[in-house]
């Protein structure tokens, strides 16, 4: 086993280093794209952790500066949130 297949990059979905480099090495590079194949950012992290990293993985490989690469939008929460806290309605817990 490699070394990058032993680099977790995204610990909800177990995605390592080496299916990341080999999907943008076939010319995949939009996150998104790489979201729908892999599955990062889908766990119950929501892609905190790799989704950056993923970015930063696309900017080194292709060239690219991170801000080019942009990060995808947050989505709504997962777990479900009363609304005062979303209004910031301090009286609701």
């Amino acid at each position: 086993m490699s070394e990058k297949e032993n680099v977790i990059i995204c610990r909800c979905n177990d995605v390592t280093l080496k299916e990341i480099e080999e999907l943008i090495d076939q010319g995949i590079t939009e996150i998104e794209e790489i979201k729908r194949l892999t599955r990062i950012g889908m766990g119950p992290c929501q892609g905190r952790t790799c989704i950056p990293i993923v970015a930063s993985i696309i900017a080194r490989k292709t060239g690219k500066s991170y801000d080019e690469i942009g990060i995808p939008a947050t989505r709504v929460p997962v777990r479900p949130v009363p609304m005062g806290v979303l209004v910031g309605d301090e009286d609701e817990e």
